[in-house]
Order: C-alpha cells, then structure tokens, then sequence
C-alpha cells in the first residue's frame, strides 16, 4: 500500500502552515512533558494580568456591539429622534411614580421628559427631566413654587417646557419657560402669541369648583369652564393651534365637555356629543376597515352617524374617540387598533406622545401606536379582566390605577447614557456605532494585510528588479498624505448621487488601499531573512516551485510578526475611520459611528453642559483601541522565542 497521505488525512492545506508555525516538531511528540510553541505562547500570553483582562473587555465589546446592534437596530427614520427629548442627561427615573402618589392620584400630565402629577391630598409631584436651557433658577420648570407647594391644588398640567397648577381657592399658578407666550405678558419673544388672560393672572382668581379641564400642550395652555367658557393661551405661530380662532362645531353650538391639544390645533367635544374640530378638517378623513379587512378612507361624520362620543385623546398627530356604543375611531394614525375581546367596549382613552392608551369596561388596559420607547408594551397583568379603572398616559409613560390604588406602569424608563441633539438614545447609538466602526476597521485592515503579505512576500523572495518595483510602488503609496488624500475622496463622493452603503465600502477599501506599506516593508525584510536558511535550500534542491516556497514554506515561519503588526493596525484603522467621521468625512449621520457621535460634540455647548455626548463615545473608543493595544504587544513579546519575560 501507499505511504501517501490524502489531502484529507493531512488537513486543510491553507492552516497547516499555521500549525507548523505553532507546533513545529514538538507537534510529533506525546510525550506530556513538553509542550507546543503554541501553549507556551497561551500559558505566557495569560501569565499577565493585563493582556488577560484586556481579552475579556474586547471580548465584551465585540458581543455588546454585534450581538447588541442586532438586538436593538438602530433607527433611522424620523421615529429614531424625538425632540421633546432632547439632551436628556443620563438617568431611569423618566417612569418612577413618587411613593406619595400611589395611594391616591388625581392626575398625571406629561409632553416632554418630565412629568407632573396630583395626589388625592392636593400635593404636586414632579419626576423626570429637564435641562433648563436659559440658566435661570426661575425658570427651571423642575422646581416647583413654594406657593404651590404651600396650597391645596386641584388640577396640575405640563407642556413642552412649562407647568400650570389651579389652587383650591382659585389662583392659577405657571411656571418654566415662558419666552413663547406659556404664562403673562411681559417676556415673549415672538408676535403669534396670544396672552394669558388678564383675569387669570396675579392676584385675580376663578372658581376652581367650575374648572371642568386643565390642559397644556407644546407652548400653550387652556382651561375649560363648567359653563363651557374657554380660556387659551400661548404660542399661535409655533404649534399653529389657531387659539385665537372662534371654535365652532356645529348647529347645535353645545358647550365643550372636554378639550385636546395636537401639535397643530385644539379639539374636543361637547355635551351632545358631537366631535369638535373648530377652523380645522385634518381629521375628519379616518381610515377603518371594512368587511373583507380592506383599509377604507371615510368621513369622520359620515362613518359616526347618529353615534355620539364620550371620550376624546390626543397624541402629537393623531385623535382618538370613543362612541357611546364602545366603539374606538382614530384619525391620523395608520398603526393598526387593538383587537377587543367580543363581550367588552371600550369606555376611555388616554394619549401620549406618540401613543394611545384603552381602558374597557371590563377593567382590561390596551395599547397601540409607535411602539420605539415600549410605551404599548403593556404588562400582562394588566390585560386582565378587573385589571384597573383608571389610566394616564404621559409622554411615553403609562399609569394604571385600580380602586385610586396604582396597580402598575409601562413605557420609558429613561436614557441610560442620555440622548442627543435630536432626542436619539445615545446609549443605542454607541453600540450601533460601535458595529459600524470595528467593521470598517476590520474589513479595512484585511484589505490592507492581503495586500501587504503578497507584495512583501514577492518582494522579499524574488528580490531584483521585482523588489526594485514594487519598493518604489511602495514608497509612491507610503508618499501619499492619508488623511488629505482620504478627506479629498469623500469629499469628491459627497457631491456625488451615491447611495450609503457604497459610500461605506469606497470608505473601506480607500483605508486598507492606503494603509498596507508598513506590512509590506515588515515582510520584505523577514522574507529577505528566512530565504537564505537551509530549509529553503533543501526544497529548492527538490524542485518545489519558487511561489510554493515563498508562500508555504518561509511566510509560516513569519505569521507571529504579521499578527502582532495585524492587531495593531486594526486599531489604527478604528481610529482613522473615526478621525475622518469627526471631521464629517467618513460615514454620514444618521448613521452612527463612534466618530461621527464625537462630530456631533464639537462645540464648548456641548463639553460643558451635555458632558455625556461626547464622554461615552470618546470612552468607548478609548477603551477598545488601548486594549487591543495591549493585546498587540503582549502577542508581540509571547511569540518572540527570544523574549526574556520569563526569566
């Protein structure tokens, strides 16, 4: 029989280099005694604490941003930001209902990152967030008056950026911001404003008894009498809600029973039932499905009928009422309605942000609409029958009270790394950034070791007129200023009608083209080394061909240098991607990298008020450059034979 092995039995060609590399003639012996180059290379290389740990963090980073990203994808649409929410400081507190509150609540209000509540008792709470932009204590929305701490309070509300609370005995009290017309007359600083009644403002008070609704919305407030009397202020111009603008509903002209702000106008209904929509006929077109669960587009009048309404929602862009025969009717949402059980109605409505809330009349809580904070994520305890009576939907928060006793919540619980400029999670965006950033250093730097292994190799065996050319080729590349020459690139590819994920591939190869000299010349001179060794003279002698003995025999004996070299340009690579992102020449927004985050933190603003911004990313990149670093140069000392670290 033959002595040959088969391809096979000897193993898979382009790895037996690799293990002769490792194991050399120690792979023959049994004998538990000695060990392979390559265990003592393990054993050296976890010797050292800090090789060690910085093992297990990158380890970390890799799962936390790939596994991660791919868990929580980051968004890039519209619905990834949300600028009520913007620079919000790191913390879990967004959903946290004070102690007090959860024996007995009268209402919670939100629009933005904060919210007010009032208790049974007439106590003002307030949780959450603000970053109180014009430094001044006095309109820091978060701090609530010692009057109002000091009175009984019967009804509270919260806009975008202020707060109203009605006393017992009729004074209405504002605070926060109030350059857009919130509260007074002195301070606007613009002309579509229509003022705070005179009649509601210092020492003037109402009948708080009489005061059927308190509402706020984005920079505009209003309060609704019992004899249907209405009074609204605020910002005309911004949230274009046409305050100023005399509501009429109808023939019957009924007084309001209940009012709603959306970011473009003011709603409600009165007390015949009928749907009130002023000047404005954005939502009188709904769409409902029909029989054969095709979507129809009908008049809202049309589709109500004779069928009244008890109850009115609003989020930012959509309404929400319910008919006297339990029914549930949206405008301006396209999110598909939840599914009701057959035996139960619904009875009320409750609007967030971006989001409803359903009481039925079987006491179950349901949810829908954009679901990107989890605030129709309702627990399941509260799709039972008796479940509650009672639900407040506050920005992307729920409240679910049962018998005046809370019985739970849903929603946001906050940011923990904050959010940005426009409202987007940082701590999202880290790890979504961190994919694209290791990836284009990864991809990159194997562009750059293929390119720089085969002109070392062929230059360093061949020699002659070979090496001449491609060292010149070498230094005409090694010549080019890499980040000039990079920045022109990109520039050139932004003003061209290319889609971002070819910009991304241009931008990968451009740093693994540029990046291979420093290889290339490391190789040459070991190629150079190991060629005149005996083991190359004997397979010369045996007629093995010339690219078989530069590529199989002598680059095995010089994988150790190439990987050390490899690991560290991978590191380089991460931080020129950033580098080239942080002057807006590399990946574009809204796709995140580490370096493109750090872009967006570049002023004196940013540094000392949104410390977080800039502090996370910045780490992060810190953290993964140093340890692969640090792996580099321990691999560097393990692997050299003639290293003295043992000793």
């Amino acid at each position: 029989m033959s002595d040959k092995k088969t391809s096979a039995q000897k193993g898979f060609a382009p790895f037996r280099w690799v293990s002769r590399m490792f194991k050399g003639s120690y792979g023959e012996i049994k004998d538990d005694r000695y060990d392979s180059p390559s265990k003592q290379a393990v054993k050296r290389f976890f010797r050292r604490p800090l090789a060690t740990i910085s093992v297990i963090v990158l380890v970390g980073m890799f799962l936390f941003v790939f596994i991660g990203s791919a868990i929580a994808p980051v968004n890039l649409t519209e619905t990834g930001s949300e600028m009520l929410h913007t620079n919000v400081a790191p913390t879990m507190s967004l959903m946290k209902l004070p102690e007090g509150m959860k024996d007995g609540v009268v209402d919670i209000s939100s629009r933005g990152a904060f919210t007010i509540g009032l208790d049974t008792d007439g106590k003002v709470y307030m949780w959450g967030f603000y970053f109180n932009a014009s430094g001044k204590p006095e309109r820091d929305v978060m701090k609530i008056p010692e009057v109002v701490q000091n009175s009984k309070i019967v009804h509270v509300a919260a806009g975008s950026d202020h707060c109203v609370a009605i006393s017992e005995d009729g004074h209405v009290y504002c605070w926060g911001e109030l350059e857009n017309g919130q509260y007074g007359h002195d301070g606007s600083l613009i002309a579509a404003v229509r003022k705070q009644p005179d009649e509601l403002m210092g020492d003037n008070t109402i009948d708080a008894s009489a005061v059927r609704q308190l509402i706020c919305g984005n920079q505009v407030t209003a309060i609704l009498m019992e004899d249907g009397t209405l009074y609204a202020w605020g910002n005309d111009g911004l949230s274009a809600t046409n305050l100023s603008s005399v509501i009429k509903h109808g023939k019957n002209e009924g007084k309001l029973e209940k009012i709603v702000f959306t970011n473009d106008g003011i709603y409600g209904i009165d007390e015949h039932g009928d749907f009130v929509c002023g000047k404005s006929t954005k939502y009188n077109i709904i769409t409902v499905q029909d029989e054969n669960g095709k979507n129809v587009t009908m008049d809202l009048f049309e589709y109500l009928g004779d069928r009244k309404l008890v109850d009115i929602a609003a989020t930012g862009s959509a309404l929400a009422l319910v008919t006297d025969d339990g029914e549930i009717v949206v405008s301006g949402m396209k999110d598909p309605l939840p599914q009701l059980q057959p035996d139960e109605d619904a009875v009320a409505v409750s609007g967030g942000t971006r989001h409803f809330s359903l009481l039925t009349d079987k006491g179950r809580v349901y949810a829908w609409g954009q679901n990107y904070r989890s605030q129709c994520n309702v627990p399941g305890s509260l799709a039972q029958e008796g479940a509650a009576d009672t639900v407040f939907s506050s920005g992307f928060q729920n409240y679910a009270f049962k018998d005046g006793k809370y019985v739970g919540c849903w929603g946001l619980k906050g940011y923990i790394m904050g959010t940005d400029e426009m409202g987007r999670d940082v701590f999202n965006r880290i790890m979504n950034g961190g994919k694209m950033t290791m990836t284009v250093g990864a991809v990159a730097v194997i562009i750059s070791t293929v390119i720089g292994i085969i002109v070392g190799c062929i230059s360093g065996y061949f020699g002659g007129v070979v090496d001449m050319l491609l060292m010149r080729l070498c230094e005409i590349v090694g010549a080019i200023p890499f980040l000039p020459f990079a920045l022109c690139l990109s520039a050139i590819f932004q003003s061209t009608d290319i889609h971002e994920d070819t910009r991304i591939v241009i931008i990968m190869i451009i740093l693994g083209v540029l990046t291979w000299t420093g290889l290339a010349r490391l190789v040459r001179g070991q190629i150079l080394a190991e060629r005149e060794k005996e083991f190359v003279t004997a397979a010369r002698s045996m007629g093995v061909k010339e690219g078989r003995i530069a590529f199989r025999h002598i680059l095995p004996n010089i994988v150790s240098v190439i990987l050390v070299t490899v690991t560290l340009d991978f590191a380089t690579c991460m931080l020129t991607e950033s580098s080239l992102s942080y002057l807006g020449f590399g990946v574009q927004l809204p796709r995140p990298t580490w370096g493109n985050m750090l872009n967006g933190s570049r002023n004196a603003l940013v540094i000392q008020s949104y410390w977080w911004r800039w502090l996370f990313p910045a780490l992060f990149l810190s953290i993964v450059v140093i340890c692969i670093n640090t792996i580099g140069d321990t691999l560097r000392d393990v692997l050299d034979p003639k290293s003295e670290v043992e000793k």
